[in-house]
């Protein structure tokens, strides 16, 4: 029987190998491969991990194959968002996951459980006259990586997502160079940013509930950049609280914060 389990997640920020970048990669490596080893994590969630390119090859994660070679982590099993017709990786931004245990299946969500929401900009141009006409899909970038790991002889399941970031989405018109023209324009690309956040978070809460639907015992972690707070609305919405729903036969599905059993001083490396 397992007497523990060590997961850890990690926004690697972009990691990639491009020409002219600064720091260098193999700058990046010298601080970030010390942090990875002293996680000891038996599986690790990334996120924020570019693709790399080779002439006549697919795009790989060629940049991360670099930062673990030599660790134990070049040895786990590794799956990864990928492109929609599954060929290559992301150029930029892929959720990875690496076990030491076996990934016995992966797939990856986006809108699939939560139809991107219309919305009609009120801001957009509005020096020019009035905002959108007509409503816009509000989709975000960014799917939702889920893999079933096997950990002695019990099934886990493990969601990687990353979150739509705080920074206001664009709107059209309302933004000169680097500063909004407006208060209402910024509160309008924040409010959008926020939707997208709480739409990835929907999605991953439909995503739970169907896998309790089929397991109501199942083991679930989820982990990831959230760019939220626990008592922000897109935690809350993942974590199906009694407080929240009112309903105490929902009390085996709702998710438990791992870091509050966590000194606050320890939660982070």
């Amino acid at each position: 029987m397992l007497n523990k389990l060590r997961i850890a997640t990690f926004n690697l920020e972009n990691l990639d190998d491009k020409p002219g970048d600064k720091p260098t990669l193999a700058k990046r490596i010298s601080v970030m491969r010390p942090q990875l080893l002293r996680l000891k994590a038996d599986i690790l969630c990334l996120q924020e991990v570019n693709g790399q390119e080779e002439k006549g090859k697919p795009r790989r994660l060629l940049a991360l194959n670099r930062l673990i070679k030599d660790t134990p982590y070049a040895d786990y099993s590794m799956v990864s968002t990928k492109t929609k017709d599954g060929k290559q990786v992301y150029d930029e931004r892929n959720l990875v996951i690496l076990s030491r245990y076996e990934i016995v299946s992966h797939r990856q969500y986006k809108h699939e459980y939560a139809p991107a929401p219309l919305y009609r900009k009120v801001m957009e141009k509005i020096d020019e006259g009035e905002g959108e006409e007509e409503a816009e899909r509000v989709t975000w970038e960014r799917p939702i990586l889920h893999a079933r790991v096997k950990v002695e002889g019990e099934t886990l399941d493990v969601i990687n997502l990353h979150l739509k970031s705080r920074r206001p989405s664009y709107v059209e018109g309302q933004v000169d160079g680097y500063s909004w023209k407006t208060a209402s324009g910024w509160a309008e690309g924040f409010f959008i940013s926020a939707m997208k956040r709480v739409g990835q978070a929907l999605e991953t809460r439909i995503l739970i509930d169907q896998l309790f639907d089929e397991d109501e015992n199942a083991l679930i972690v989820a982990c990831g950049d959230f760019n939220s707070n626990l008592t922000e609305v897109p935690i809350e919405a993942m974590r199906g609280d009694v407080e929240n729903t009112g309903n105490e036969d929902l009390g085996g599905r709702a998710m438990v914060p791992c870091e509050l059993t966590v000194p606050e001083t320890s939660r982070y490396s």
